[in-house]
Parts: C-alpha cells; sequence; structure tokens
C-alpha cells in the first residue's frame, strides 16, 4: 500500500424488496464473499433501513451495517438520533450512518412532505448533523451509542454546499460518478477529479482522517475488456470507450485487472472505499479476494 493510502473497504447496496429469509441469505452471502459493509438506501419500495440492518445485524457476525444514504428531509432529527443511536446500541457498534439531503420529489410528493428547495434541504441536513452530534456527546441521551461519541457519519452528493458540509462533519465522503433524470449519465474522469480536489480542498488538515468512497455502477469480470467498453459505449454514447475505461464507476476486466484498476483509482483520487449494487454482488467477489488487506 503506497505511504498515506487507507486500506480498501468494500461496501454492497441492496436495494431490491426480499422476504425475511431471502433477505437473510443474501446478507450472509455478502459477509461471506468478504464485503466489508452492507447498506440499504431509503427510498419508496424498498426494505426500510432500520429493520432490515437489524435483521442483517443478527444474522451476520462481522460486516458492518450502513444506511446509504438516510433522506434526511424524511426525519426529524430528534427521533433520527433516537434511530441512530438505538441501532448502534442494537447492533453492538457496527453501525455506520450515512446521509444526503434528498432529490426525488416524487417521493416527498407520495410521502406528502413538502419538497424544499436545495437550499433548504441542505439547511435541513446540517440540522440534522448538529441534533446527532448533539445527542451523542449528551451524557443524558439515551438509547447511548455502542461507539465513541458515535456512529461515523457518512455524507454522499456532489454539489460544492453538500460537500462543503461534508468536509466539515463527515468521516466518510460518498461522490456520486452519475446523474439519472430519463437515462443515466456518468460523470467523466476529469469531473470526478474536481470534485474530489474541491473536496480534499475543503477538508484541508482533516483530509487524512477521512475515508473517500464512490459508488461503482458498472461490474464485470471479462476476459475482454475492450469489447465491454466499446458495449457500453453503445449506450451511453457521450462518453469514448477509452474515457469509460479511466472511470472509478466503471469496473471491467479480469479480477487481476480490475484490482489493478482499484489500486489506481486509489493512488490518484484517494479513493478507498468503493461500493456496488447487490446485481454486482458476486461480479466484485474475486477483486476483493484480491485486494483483501491491502
Amino acid at each position: 500500500m503506497a505511504t498515506g493510502m487507507k486500506p480498501f473497504r468494500f461496501g454492497v447496496d441492496m436495494i431490491a424488496p426480499a422476504p425475511r429469509a431471502a433477505w437473510i441469505e443474501k446478507c450472509r452471502k455478502a459477509e461471506d464473499l468478504g464485503y466489508d459493509i452492507i447498506g440499504v438506501g431509503d427510498h419508496l419500495g424498498m426494505l426500510a433501513p432500520f429493520p432490515s440492518l437489524m435483521v442483517a445485524a443478527e444474522n451476520t457476525e462481522r460486516v458492518r451495517l450502513k444506511t446509504f444514504v438516510l433522506n434526511a428531509g424524511f426525519y426529524n432529527p430528534a427521533l433520527l438520533a433516537r434511530d441512530v443511536t438505538g441501532t448502534d446500541q442494537l447492533t453492538g457498534g457496527r453501525f455506520e450512518v450515512g446521509l444526503g439531503a434528498g432529490y426525488v420529489k416524487d417521493e416527498f410528493d407520495a410521502a406528502g412532505i413538502p419538497f424544499p428547495s436545495a437550499r433548504q434541504r441542505l439547511d435541513h441536513l446540517a440540522r440534522t448533523i448538529k441534533e446527532l452530534k448533539d445527542r451523542y456527546h449528551d451524557p443524558d441521551h439515551q438509547p447511548r451509542p455502542a461507539q465513541r461519541p458515535g456512529p461515523p457519519l457518512l455524507l454522499g452528493g456532489h454539489s460544492d454546499g453538500l460537500l462543503a458540509l461534508a468536509a466539515e462533519h463527515a468521516d466518510i465522503i460518498g461522490f456520486i460518478g452519475s446523474a439519472v433524470s430519463h437515462k443515466m449519465v456518468l460523470a467523466d474522469a476529469a469531473e470526478i477529479a474536481r470534485r474530489v480536489g474541491f473536496t480534499k480542498a475543503a477538508l484541508g488538515p482533516r483530509l487524512p482522517e477521512v475515508e473517500l468512497n464512490i459508488l461503482a455502477n458498472f461490474v464485470e469480470i471479462t476476459e475482454d475488456r475492450r469489447a465491454r467498453l466499446e458495449a457500453l459505449h453503445q449506450r451511453m454514447p457521450e462518453l469514448t470507450a477509452e474515457e469509460l475505461g479511466e472511470l472509478p464507476t466503471v469496473l471491467f476486466g479480469t479480477a487481476a485487472q480490475v484490482a489493478e484498476q482499484l489500486e489506481a483509482h486509489r493512488e490518484r483520487y484517494g479513493i478507498s472505499y468503493f461500493t456496488v449494487i447487490e446485481s454486482n454482488l458476486e461480479a466484485l467477489a474475486p477483486v476483493i479476494e484480491l485486494l483483501h488487506g491491502k
């Protein structure tokens, strides 16, 4: 490992609802395949984050549990603090809390919650972070978190405002390498570098303390990396096959090639924590095996 580089961590974002037995099975599989973190999102139509993570905790031994990420706009900060500290307590300190400002207007509408402006959503996220940290440090707050002062905080986003907030408060900063409107569009390597560079500058002396994360949207273990990049280019013509091959969000090649890509991305960006969605759970497993402990 290069000097100053953080060790790799690998997470999987569970997005498909499942009955209890199937949910337990896939959480156990994630742990058996070497993943470090099981994450659960916060969208209508998915399993609710806190109960699903508690079931995961009860049926695994090592893997950490994360909200990836909670929509802060759905929550009263004081009530959220109770859920966060209670979950940390009942998982024995295996919990990590991921927060975002919320962005899907249709979900606010479906929940009967007014959809605030971007500025209002960011302000509410800041108030939520303050409430959580205040409760962690309040000796009278119950339930007490198992981790001191509280579970690690991940903030994920793309805008200057959110990344600046993350640089001030987060233990882990998650970068979004894609945007979805009517179709997915991947940020190019230069844009990812700009977002990472902005964040590192905002972190200043806190940089060595903070872990950087990104969601890898596409993962495929293949003997013909070039052919798979060309095929993805046909779906996403905004970027050439060569440009797609430079991205930390596109991991194509043999297990050894993908492992080399991840080491190069860690060297270039400082990103050491990579997350995949559950459809790529098994695809990344041979890469995790190669990079375990590095």
